[in-house]
């Protein structure tokens, strides 16, 4: 069994997407993980597929070394100071995507804070339940470690080696940091999301048939939990909403440029602004956290049947050419589908080349 620097056992309270998805990570290093749910229902299924073992089996066992708090963020202050009362020699965390108010409420409580480390794995799936649970989804992936002033360093080096044991990248950043940043990447995003989707309820012309990968990419998201998402949103609300303020205004100046299209330099308005989208594309991080890079696309025409996309990728592979990303478009009025390959520009050639003569239909 692979070494892990965490030591069993490890108390998992919450037995939803994240909950499970650590005990499954846990599990599978030979960590002994005890599991807990209001959910009767929800708990049995969660042990039934083996992300962990009832916490009521463990009762007269050994206390857990960690407890891992993974419920909703309305809940998460109240739930992680109980935790920490029934456990007194535990280091409780959580994995709300808030991490200001939990602490806040913890410190209102009066609770025991220098055992308290709140964190937030940067990581999830459009659904959610103990089913959708994955062992790897925290490979490569950041998770963040909300800092306080009574943070220990035993507590610190335990919520990181958890982190790491789970494959993921630990970051440190305080409470308030964290907020700052999820309103921007995370939550400012989700609302961007839902609000392009809900313009598309008033389509009556026909205007959705004519939607291509660009719109379901912008409007993936909006198909999150309402309920989930408003306890996140009010949860982080004064952040979240300095940043909406802002795109707030460059909306405005957009919307009034192109009113006024024929004025004289309203052109610059759009131009600057669709300029500035492009230096802050640019600071996206590219593949494993490196410098974003340029690379080309080659688009490939696949029959839409069985097989067909294995086939292509054993034969981009057999071309010994290196996918950096890919990504595929259904065609609306016919069964086929597009699939765009990038590689790095150097391989372009070869790459078209090698699908040609493989029978391969690269669209121009």
């Amino acid at each position: 069994m692979t070494p892990t620097r965490t030591n069993s056992p490890v108390r998992v309270v919450g037995a939803g997407l994240l909950g499970t998805s650590v005990g499954h990570a846990l599990r599978r290093l030979g960590v002994d993980v005890q599991l807990d749910d209001i959910s009767p229902s929800v708990l049995q299924l969660a042990v039934d597929y083996g992300a962990g073992t009832l916490a009521a089996d463990a009762a007269g066992g050994e206390a857990p070394r960690i407890v891992v708090v993974c419920v909703p963020p309305d809940v998460t202050g109240q739930v992680v100071a109980a935790e920490l009362e029934r456990w007194p020699d535990a280091i409780v965390t959580d994995v709300a995507s808030v991490k200001s108010a939990p602490l806040a409420e913890l410190v209102s409580r009066g609770a025991d804070i220098s055992r308290y480390l709140g964190s937030h794995p940067m990581a999830g799936r459009e659904t959610g339940g103990p089913l959708s649970g994955r062992a790897d989804l925290f490979v490569g992936r950041p998770w963040v470690i909300a800092h306080h002033e009574q943070t220990s360093v035993f507590a610190l080096q335990e919520i990181e080696g958890l982190a790491l044991d789970v494959g993921a990248t630990p970051v440190t950043m305080t409470a308030d940091d964290h907020d700052r940043a999820v309103a921007l990447v995370s939550h400012v995003p989700q609302l961007v999301s839902t609000l392009l989707a809900s313009r598309l309820v008033d389509d009556e012309d026909g205007a959705t048939a004519l939607a291509g990968q660009g719109l379901r990419d912008l409007t993936r998201i909006a198909s999150s939990d309402p309920v989930l998402w408003t306890q996140i949103l009010t949860a982080n609300a004064a952040p979240t909403a300095a940043v909406l303020r802002k795109l707030q205004a460059d909306l405005d100046k957009v919307a009034s440029a192109l009113e006024h299209s024929h004025e004289r330099g309203s052109g610059r308005i759009i131009a600057e602004q669709l300029a500035t989208g492009n230096a802050g594309v640019a600071r996206l991080p590219g593949k494993h956290g490196s410098s974003r890079r340029e690379f080309d696309s080659v688009t490939v025409m696949i029959d839409d049947k069985p097989g067909q996309l294995a086939k292509l990728m054993g034969d981009v592979g057999d071309a010994q050419v290196n996918v950096e990303d890919f990504r595929m478009e259904h065609a609306q009025a016919s069964n086929v589908g597009l699939v765009v390959i990038s590689v790095v520009p150097s391989a372009t050639a070869k790459l078209v080349d090698e699908l040609e003569q493989r029978g391969w239909r690269i669209a121009a």
